[in-house]
């Protein structure tokens, strides 16, 4: 039953709805914080009674601006609760967002749906009357068809239990207001009822002016997969680009302006550096081609591969500026990083170019202290054998060389003459093309970047 008992079926505007959002990680804690917000009961749901408990307390067990006040007045409202059974999310709400991982699998590019699919199961088991259940997670093409019809096979309510497709497209460090005020929403579904519910629950968004895109279950499935490839692709074309610049002398940053005022390309992600990491990118496409080679169309994606290599060379190539600029050996030198998150305001470690990058220099001999404004708490789980630093001061202390490799605000704004006297020499590489070459090359520093002279 819908919560204030109008239906889909009338027509009429639906308020206050009963939502759960089952996984709690980044997606499923952002999206259940602010399904509150926009004023519907919320229940989380998640395996982890740790988890559970510890966002029941008001804290979120990751870093995203703006996340822990959204939690905070959604839990003050009354609006917003957790739990671990799936019985209690069945009987006190109507439409179910899926919201868990699908990571890369283990020697594999394919995505693991074994997350998808035991939460699939467990809440068809409860499915007693008529309700919504709405995928966010990224899955392979096809994964909704085959869910659909195991959901209705497998659920009590049968034919009462309608399956859409919604997927999410959240930006690290942004995604409070990507949920609030998203650039556009998809709805995947094959049946009225269900379009409606969906627009009940973005009421306040589509009236906000949230352009509305609804199609089938396949076409939203594809529409994350193709948006990500296409950011990785633009990424790593200026990267390539950035290969091109090192051998003939040419200034990426400048080609980069340039391409940009063609409105026909634009400026954004044609920033060239250290390339792409992260829980998305990285292994949508390679799960995006994955799939297109079991369904027998992988020449249309193969270009995704050198995509992933350029990507991957960005990293190589910090490591053997490193060692050049070090006067060809780096072991026994002092390596002060920047950054441990695969972005600013974040402090995601997955598949990040600056411990990738940082562990391979400790790996070939160098000694190296890592400072991150958020991400070490993570980074010291993952890569115990690095020195971790308490400020980007420290990091630079007794260095021979700084790496920039996070483009935290807070590295951008430093002062070269701040480090006078700390370093050991002057030699930064900015892997991220934030800082102002000219002004650390007036302070008597050595300054290189990706694809510039």
């Amino acid at each position: 039953m819908i919560a204030n008992q109008q239906t889909a079926e009338s027509g009429e505007q639906l308020t206050n709805l009963r939502v759960s959002v089952i996984g709690t990680g980044y997606l499923g804690t952002t999206h259940a914080a602010g399904m509150a917000e926009l004023g519907h009961h919320v229940i989380g749901l998640d395996t982890d009674a740790g988890k559970v408990a510890q966002l029941s307390a008001g804290h979120v067990p990751f870093f995203e601006p703006g996340l822990q006040d959204l939690l905070g007045r959604g839990l003050a409202s009354g609006r917003l609760r957790f739990t671990t059974s799936y019985p209690d999310v069945a009987a006190n709400a109507d439409i179910h967002f899926l919201c868990v991982g699908t990571p890369q699998q283990a020697g594999s590019d394919s995505a693991d749906l074994r997350y998808v699919d035991a939460a699939m199961q467990s809440l068809a088991a409860e499915l007693t009357e008529p309700c919504l259940v709405v995928g966010k997670s990224t899955v392979p093409a096809g994964t909704a068809t085959r869910l659909a019809q195991a959901l209705r096979q497998r659920a009590p309510a049968g034919e009462g239990v309608d399956l859409a497709w919604n997927p999410e497209f959240l930006r690290e460090g942004y995604a409070v207001k990507d949920t609030l005020r998203p650039d556009r929403l998809v709805f995947g579904v094959d049946t009225d009822t269900a379009e409606k519910q969906l627009r009940a629950v973005y009421n306040d968004v589509i009236d906000g002016g949230c352009p509305v895109i609804v199609t089938d279950l396949a076409t939203a499935e594809l529409v994350k997969v193709a948006a990500n490839s296409f950011l990785a692709t633009k990424i790593s074309f200026i990267n390539a680009m950035a290969e091109i610049c090192e051998v003939t002398g040419a200034d990426v940053a400048t080609l980069a302006e340039a391409l940009g005022h063609d409105d026909r390309i634009g400026p954004r992600f044609l920033k060239a550096g250290l390339g792409f990491g992260g829980g998305c990118l990285p292994k949508d496409i390679r799960a995006f081609m994955a799939r297109a080679e079991e369904l027998g169309v992988v020449q249309a994606v193969s270009f995704l591969r050198e995509v992933d290599a350029i990507n991957l060379r960005r990293r190589a190539r910090m490591i053997d500026l490193s060692v050049e600029v070090l006067g060809g050996r780096v072991d026994g030198k002092r390596i002060g990083v920047w950054g441990a998150a695969f972005k600013p305001d974040s402090d995601d470690i997955r598949d990040s170019p600056a411990l990738d990058v940082a562990s391979a220099l400790q790996t070939r001999g160098a000694d190296v202290g890592v400072y991150d404004p958020e991400a070490l708490t993570n980074a010291r789980k993952k890569y115990p054998q690095l020195d971790y630093c308490s400020s980007a001061l420290d990091a630079a202390r007794d260095t021979d060389l700084i790496l920039h490799l996070t483009e935290w605000e807070e590295f951008r704004i430093i002062e070269p003459a701040t480090l006078d006297g700390i370093t050991r020499a002057k030699h930064i590489l900015d892997g991220r093309n934030a800082l102002n070459p000219d002004k650390w090359r007036a302070a008597g520093w050595t300054y290189r970047a990706l694809g510039r002279p």
